[in-house]
């Protein structure tokens, strides 16, 4: 094929600038752009630009499956081996979004088996995916090798013993946080005796018992096995079984380690480990503590991630653990480990960059473990390139955020979450305003950012005026008028993503983002003072929304008790169920 020039730029002088490639040259140039947002830049050149992406596109994310149809998808990108594709708004995770709402994964695939049929790669969140879905998944794609569940429901054991029997080439089976029906766990035998091909298995979220010599022999057989996260049901003579098996692992889950050992076990055990230098990646640990840790401590000097969210660990078992992870970048805890395990972060963990907090028990209001704004701010004085965090606790302060931000200022990820609704400062009083006011005066690469504790429109106000990079916002319990999601969405030019529940925001602060939302992907508003006429009003003046109401049935004809918009150029969705009123 020949050269061409750019048709559609209307500058002479950018018509100069602009070489004129053969096609395949430019086809394999533009393929070695891997961001998503990159190429689609790139597309919009001209259109000799945007043929050669769209034709050497072999990878699509779609961060909401009702925001184009399938068919669109393949009529934009005839050669798409890999997809990602997310559904439910992110409030489903706390049951805010009623069963059977949507984001079936079927009709998709139905359009992909035509479309794509060598399609290799499928990752899918908070979409319904049923049993029959999997076993057409696994019929139909002849070349499949990838698939990634997370926080998917609909499904059960049947449809992974689907995908095991008929995915002959799968290197990937990542199943995480999902509601499934776990019925048994022989499906692990339905892998075939010559499958040797697997490289990631992931299991860790079911809760069956799994037929373990099934297990046993498929990670025998599967000679390129990296990563292994076993669910909770292995104990820990199966473990050391399948780490001979798997010399190769750079990430692994255990199962429990509620198994007594005897002496000469635990000698066997700990000389396994003796021999992992590669692992960087540790999950699982159930029941885990001071007896058992130290078989760990010989495969940890490697170690970037540690994920002990199911390990409810006292702060001396932390800080013994720690001690042996000089290299660690992301950590997961629970707040058993109390500040004190917090401080043992600090002085141990220099080049940590990402730190999750979460709750042991986050419906017990008189509990009495717990991390406070102490701990926070220790890790800040001792951990410099944290730009990650996402902190629950009962109280904090605001010169403790302040503190925290100082010490740390390269914040793009910022989700404090003070579990008590509107929780004041607990030493002065005060609203938690100066505290995010800090935050988004002080982090200027911030990107995503929650808020919560007693909080007026100072806060919001804030925001408006210096988050100018900030992309998602989370908001709970704040607020005092529809003022602050007015500064909000005037103020944050790059935002894309807004989530409000129990908030005083009405229909002023709802229609106030008029121009914005267009340019968003979602508003989700949950529990406001939004009624069904302002919802009309949006959707009147918005065609290419889709404004949806969520209907509850102690909720009356005119408020909107549950809203979400979104954009998009597929139109109302054909399959609302009859609760889902789309305006």
């Amino acid at each position: 094929m020949g050269s061409k020039k750019c048709k559609n730029s209307s500058n002479p002088e950018n018509l100069r600038k602009i070489s004129s490639f053969p096609d395949e040259v430019l086809e394999k140039v533009i393929g070695f752009l891997e961001s998503h947002k990159d190429r689609s830049s790139v597309s919009l050149v001209c259109k000799d630009w945007y043929n050669a992406e769209r034709w050497s596109r072999t990878h699509v994310f779609i961060g909401n499956c009702y925001s184009v149809t399938p068919e669109i998808v393949a009529r934009r990108f005839p050669k798409i081996r890999s997809v990602i594709l997310k559904g439910k708004p992110r409030f489903s995770d706390f049951n805010l979004v009623p069963e059977n709402w949507g984001a079936d994964i079927h009709t998709w695939l139905l359009c992909f088996a035509k479309a794509y049929p060598f399609l290799e790669e499928l990752r899918l969140k908070r979409m319904s995916v049923s049993d029959e879905s999997l076993e057409f998944l696994a019929m139909n794609f002849p070349n499949f090798k990838r698939i990634s569940l997370l926080s998917c429901d609909g499904f059960s054991t049947d449809g992974l013993a689907a995908v095991a029997t008929h995915c002959k080439n799968l290197v990937e089976l990542d199943i995480q946080e999902n509601g499934i029906d776990d019925r048994s766990g022989s499906w692990l035998s339905c892998f075939p005796e010559n499958f040797t091909s697997l490289e990631i298995l992931n299991f860790s979220n079911l809760q069956s018992e799994v037929s373990f010599s099934s297990l046993d022999r498929l990670v025998a057989r599967c000679k390129s096995l990296r990563v292994l996260k076993v669910n909770k049901n292995v104990n820990l003579d199966q473990l050391q079984r399948l780490l001979i098996h798997a010399p190769r692992l750079t990430q692994l889950g255990t199962g429990s380690f509620s198994q007594e050992l005897q002496p000469s076990q635990y000698a066997s055990l700990e000389n396994v480990f003796n021999n992992y230098h590669n692992l960087q990646t540790i999950s699982g640990l159930w029941e885990a503590n001071s007896l058992h840790l130290p078989v760990l401590y010989p495969a940890c000097s490697g170690l970037t991630f540690l994920n002990l969210s199911d390990a409810a660990l006292q702060c001396d078992e932390l800080a013994q653990l720690l001690g042996h992870c000089p290299n660690l970048r992301r950590l997961w805890v629970l707040d058993t480990v109390g500040d004190k395990g917090l401080e043992a972060v600090g002085s141990s963990c220099p080049l940590l960059e990402e730190l999750r907090v979460f709750p042991a028990s986050p419906f017990d209001a008189d509990i009495v473990h717990g991390v406070t704004e102490t701990g926070f701010v220790a890790v800040s004085y001792g951990c410099p390139k944290l730009h990650y965090v996402l902190y629950f606790c009962r109280e904090m302060t605001n010169a403790a955020v302040a503190t925290i931000v100082q010490n740390c200022p390269d914040f793009t990820h910022f989700r404090l979450c003070i579990m008590n609704p509107g929780q004041p400062d607990h030493l002065t009083n005060e609203p938690m305003d100066e505290a995010f006011g800090s935050v988004v005066k002080s982090c200027k690469k911030l990107r995503r950012l929650a808020v919560s504790g007693l909080l007026t429109d100072s806060t919001f106000e804030y925001i408006g005026k210096y988050a100018k990079n900030l992309e998602t916002l989370s908001v709970a319990f704040a607020g005092s008028s529809d003022l602050a999601m007015k500064s909000v969405l005037s103020g944050c030019p790059k935002l894309r993503r807004l989530e409000i529940r129990d908030c005083p925001f009405g229909n002023f602060a709802l229609l106030s983002g008029l121009e914005r939302y267009e340019s968003m992907r979602s508003l989700w508003m949950s529990a406001c003072n939004v009624t069904m006429s302002a919802c009309r009003q949006l959707a009147k003046e918005m065609p290419r929304l889709n404004v949806e109401v969520i209907k509850d049935e102690d909720t009356d004809d005119c408020h909107a008790n549950k809203v979400y918009v979104y954009r998009t150029v597929a139109g109302p969705r054909k399959d609302a169920p009859p609760f889902v009123l789309t305006l």
